[in-house]
């Protein structure tokens, strides 16, 4: 790949929010993780870990998000048919999602290492995302209230007081590519200094 390659992927790049039913294949979540380990990590580190969900192991990923915003308080805990048809259709949104990754990185109480060791993690998602769009494949990178609840990492086969998700990627071939959103020209947010 040339370094015209790479800025070109870098600029072209999307967040996906609608995908194919197709799977990726194994051996290219493979190298996409792969290249994305090439992050910058402080002392060699690699904090980053992947719960990776597809086919059935997604329904169990979907059901603890569900109760987890139930217990949150943003979906009711009724069987209103109005909250049964949200929850039944929420279900179907993210399951009909090809794969969801979540990252995830062991809490540190040094406030010094968990910045090092939380930007290597960032670092290493959007490697992921950069390389995923060579192969054709879309990621969203999502924050979502879930990620906070402790129950919902218990769920999923985390301990909460050991372990934080930095972010939940949904990945897939896409079906429909966001059109360019234009960036603020950088001398809007670039202070030099020359005295």
């Amino acid at each position: 790949m040339s370094t015209i390659d790479i800025l070109k992927t870098i600029k072209e790049r999307r967040s996906i929010h609608t995908f194919k039913e197709q799977e990726v294949e194994p051996e290219i979540i493979k190298e996409i993780f792969t290249y994305g380990s090439y992050a910058p990590t402080h002392y060699m580190k690699e904090p980053w870990n992947i719960k990776l969900y597809q086919q059935k192991g997604k329904q169990k990923f979907v059901d603890a998000i569900i109760s987890s915003y139930q217990r949150i308080g943003m979906i009711k805990k009724d069987n209103d048919p109005k909250t049964l048809h949200m929850i039944e259709s929420m279900e179907k949104f993210l399951l009909a999602i090809p794969h969801h990754a979540v990252i995830y990185l062991k809490r540190e109480d040094d406030p010094v290492r968990y910045e090092e060791e939380y930007a290597a993690v960032c670092a290493f998602i959007q490697n992921t995302q950069l390389a995923a769009w060579e192969y054709g494949v879309g990621m969203l990178w999502t924050i979502t209230p879930y990620m906070h609840d402790p129950e919902f990492l218990q769920a999923i086969g985390l301990n909460s007081d050991e372990m934080q998700i930095a972010a939940v990627m949904q990945i897939g071939y896409p079906e429909r590519v966001p059109r360019d959103k234009e960036r603020t020209p950088i001398e809007e947010k670039m202070e030099v200094i020359v005295d």
